[in-house]
């Protein structure tokens, strides 16, 4: 079966034909893992100590996030469409893992080297509102969310690297405009539930935990009346081949990704995110071509270092490139590493759709990354209503996807 980010998230089903490794592509992961240790030991001589560790930790989330096909794209999807909410409850126990591990990471305060560990709380206002619709709707037409379009390129798959493209110019048109929404526009603040409402890391997790475990529930509940159709298997291997070779259940996966990040929180003090890499390189092209980007006043302060600094240098570039050699080194391992053909209508969906994501990520101060999963993890208000709001993008998107040939599940369909 070949691979579709975003399309395959998959509950895996025992007894699934197991893939095979094509011997053409033995040398494509021998040039990976060649890659990955000359770039990891570059960074060890160039850069803070921190920078070869999230180069590992990106190879990790980009090989999990490959072999369980881990979507939020999809997720959203299904939920939204037939009411499936296998890969949302994925996304619950994701969630309960990573407040687990968060709330003692942030209450210490302290990395595996000394400086501090904050979470990514953010304002909530109406550049949240706009900028998380956007993207909700974005993902459902670009074929991938932050995450998974990183993933879907680590994989071959062709159209998003038109995708991660206008992905990338429309994060820096948000920069751009990022003052009128933020400055101008209402806004509330940001709001901790740990810190700014008196419960305490405890209490907030606490709270959080309930929350996730009312979600579950209520999606289990919905689907024992509404009968949705179950995820399609996907190709596996079995006993130790599987970690090389087919796929993951969702639930390791969602598991492995929430200590990946509390580990990504460790080393640099702030959680895994997606988009502000791709900022910072569209930024530096421009600066490149003369645009006085550093006048923006998304570059101005602490931020006016990182512009003038190597991508290198910028921890989320480095995770971003760790999950795409990562994802390579999983799809090639699987033998199932392909270029996939486009269309004119991939194409434009990809152009629409990655220019919304772009854009409605610096909006909304983060992705389904930085946002919702981190964003959540650090017990952050705006990362609940991240969810919502992209989960109504999705919900509006589904009228949309027709018009551009994109398929819409249906209670009559089963899923792969």
């Amino acid at each position: 079966m070949a691979v579709q980010a975003e399309a395959v998230t998959g509950h895996q089903h025992e007894g699934a034909k197991e893939p095979s490794l094509n011997q053409a592509q033995i040398p494509l992961v021998v040039g990976a893992l060649i890659v990955a240790a000359v770039l990891t030991v570059f960074l060890a001589l160039t850069q803070q100590p921190a920078q070869p560790i999230l180069l590992i930790l990106g190879l990790l989330l980009g090989y999990t996030l490959f072999h369980a096909r881990f979507g939020f794209t999809s997720a959203f999807r299904r939920f939204a469409s037939v009411g499936n909410g296998q890969a949302l409850r994925a996304h619950m126990v994701m969630l309960a893992v990573a407040v687990t591990l968060f709330a003692p990471i942030l209450a210490i305060g302290t990395t595996f080297f000394g400086g501090a560990a904050t979470g990514n709380v953010n304002p909530i206002g109406i550049s949240l509102v706009v900028g998380a619709f956007l993207f909700g709707l974005g993902m459902q037409l670009g074929g991938g969310c932050a995450s998974g379009t990183l993933y879907a390129v680590g994989g071959g798959r062709t159209v998003m690297f038109v995708t991660l493209f206008f992905f990338i110019i429309g994060a820096t048109l948000g920069a751009y405009h990022l003052p009128f929404w933020s400055e101008e526009m209402p806004s509330f603040g940001s709001v901790s539930l740990a810190t700014s409402t008196g419960l305490g890391y405890f209490g907030a997790w606490a709270v959080s935990v309930l929350f996730f475990g009312f979600i579950i529930w209520w999606t289990l509940r919905r689907e024992k009346r509404t009968q949705p159709p179950r995820m399609a298997p996907v190709p596996t291997a079995s006993g130790w081949k599987r970690v090389l070779r087919g796929s993951w259940p969702l639930i390791t996966a969602a598991v492995v990704l929430a200590v990946l990040n509390a580990l990504t929180l460790l080393t640099r003090g702030s959680g895994w995110g997606v988009t502000s890499g791709f900022t910072l390189w569209g930024s530096q092209v421009l600066q490149t071509m003369g645009m006085d980007v550093a006048s923006w006043g998304y570059w101005q302060g602490s931020s006016a270092e990182t512009l003038q600094s190597s991508v290198f240098a910028h921890g989320t570039s480095v995770l971003n490139f760790g999950v795409i050699l990562g994802a390579f080194i999983a799809s090639a391992a699987g033998g199932l590493f392909r270029f996939t053909s486009v269309n004119v209508k991939n194409v434009s969906t990809a152009v629409i759709g990655g220019l919304l994501m772009g854009y409605g990520a610096r909006l909304a101060f983060g992705c389904n990354i930085g946002a919702y999963f981190t964003g959540i993890a650090s017990f952050s208000l705006h990362g609940y209503l991240w969810g919502i709001l992209a989960l109504a993008g999705t919900f509006v998107a589904l009228f949309i996807r027709p018009l551009f040939g994109l398929s819409v599940p249906k209670s009559k369909d089963s899923f792969c």
